[in-house]
């Protein structure tokens, strides 16, 4: 999920002087609640959750412009290689509006060209716009120039932690080195999900008090919850796997920059004996894992699942003793989220963004070099010869999530909009005016 900030000069950066975070002035609370819409290509299993928890928020009278309503309605996921639906409520909890869409809802610049947004946004009165449809699509840019025209506060951000490309020609790099210290100088306030996000933006000059960190985090209950009801013994038993079997689980899409031969030949490698290698996702690199599997002489040990909704994933998780995530490129990596609350500990290439703020290695999870096979062979069996180690790793992973919540996450977007209004519209703070009485 990429996040977002306020549109201002650097000028006015340096000339305002903020409150620090989290802390409401006087004149802040006679103006509460702002009145803010978030932008979003399209509603998202993980976003939904936080949308709910920010409509609850006091300070806040929150709702969202949707530009397509892709993942409620059933469409076609590339990546995935099918159709795709989501089986949990994604509009529930908030309030919500659909713009309607002149593009298609594909990936392309023009492909979500919401022209409603701008009747939508000079017409709403609203202190903060927060975006996170990406910089890179029609939509933005309608928004960013409504919110201009009004004087509105707009927050966008992103989830990138580096400038390599993940896909593409390397030259990517070298324009994002020029570009995106002009474009996150825009904002009042950066809004990142990670501190490996946030260490890009300052060394890219943007100044530290203008990017606030936006913990990615799931719906926390709801996982403990599902994981709780799964009977571990039942799931396995369809799988065809003995209780005490350990089992290797990859859980997200089959393409290239997830690295699964990389997995699958760690686990041939490995030769662990009673092990599993559970394979929870589809796309493109489907048939070369099954064909190599053959090859390795592995096949009767590894199971595809294909895609899997996410009412179904507790399960899967809760099923399984240890996640492997080897992507050379993973802004965050949510599943890693999802593993560690429900007790299954997890093994990260270093190069996955969600490993820094998550896994303290050998104490919450185990990190290895993205592309060392051997060295993730080696984490394998360190995990599969001691269990009881693997059991306390778990139920310390499981304590870390305490802290990366929708909690932190709503706090810490709460306060990124109140120091955006704070840099709008510095005089409010001393005579305690709306942000709306001086358009």
């Amino acid at each position: 999920m990429s996040q977002n900030t306020v549109i201002l000069f650097a000028s006015s950066m340096t000339a305002t002087l903020l409150p620090p975070l989290g802390v409401s002035s006087e004149a802040d609370s006679k103006r509460h609640p702002y009145r803010v819409l978030g932008i979003a290509a399209h509603p998202v299993q993980y976003a939904s959750p936080v949308f709910r928890h920010m409509a609850l928020r006091p300070e806040l009278d929150f709702q969202v412009a949707y530009c397509s309503l892709r993942g409620v309605e059933p469409g076609l996921d590339r990546e995935f290689g099918r159709t795709v639906q989501w089986d949990v409520p994604l509009l529930d909890g908030y309030r919500w509006t659909l713009v309607p869409n002149r593009g298609s809802g594909g990936e392309g610049f023009f492909e979500y060209c919401n022209t409603g947004l701008w009747k939508l946004i000079r017409e709403g009165e609203f202190d903060a716009i927060l975006c996170w449809t990406g910089y890179l699509r029609a939509s933005f840019w309608i928004a960013y120039l409504a919110a201009r025209v009004t004087g509105t506060a707009f927050l966008f951000g992103t989830d990138a932690t580096t400038l390599h490309p993940m896909t593409g020609p390397a030259w990517k790099q070298s324009v994002k080195r020029a570009v995106w210290p002009l474009l996150f100088r825009a904002a009042d306030q950066v809004i990142v999900p990670s501190s490996g996000a946030r260490e890009l933006m300052v060394s890219l000059g943007i100044p530290a008090e203008c990017v606030t960190l936006t913990p990615y985090s799931v719906d926390n209950d709801w996982w403990r919850a599902r994981s709780a009801e799964v009977d571990r013994k039942a799931v396995r038993d369809s799988w065809g796997v003995a209780d005490g079997d350990f089992v290797v689980l990859f859980c997200a899409k089959l393409q290239p920059w997830k690295r699964p031969l990389d997995l699958l030949r760690a686990f041939a490698r490995a030769d662990l004996p009673g092990a599993v290698l559970v394979f929870a996702g589809e796309g493109p690199l489907r048939e070369q894992v099954e064909a190599e599997a053959a090859e390795l002489g592995v096949s009767s040990r590894i199971k595809l699942l294909g895609f899997v909704n996410q009412s179904r994933l507790p399960a899967v998780y809760t099923a399984a003793d240890l996640l492997v995530l080897p992507s050379e490129y993973e802004a965050f990596g949510v599943v890693v989220n999802e593993a560690m609350l429900c007790g299954c500990v997890v093994a990260a290439s270093a190069n996955v963004g969600a490993a820094r703020d998550l896994i303290a290695p050998g104490k919450t999870g185990y990190l290895f070099p993205c592309g060392d096979v051997d060295a993730l062979a080696s984490v394998l069996r360190e995990v599969a010869t001691d269990r009881a180690r693997l059991a306390r790793i778990s139920q310390a992973a499981r304590e870390r999530m305490a802290t990366w919540s929708f909690r932190e996450n709503v706090q810490a977007t709460v306060d990124a909009v109140e120091r955006a209004a704070y840099r709008k519209f510095p005089r409010n703070q001393i005579e305690g005016g709306g942000a709306q009485s001086y358009r």
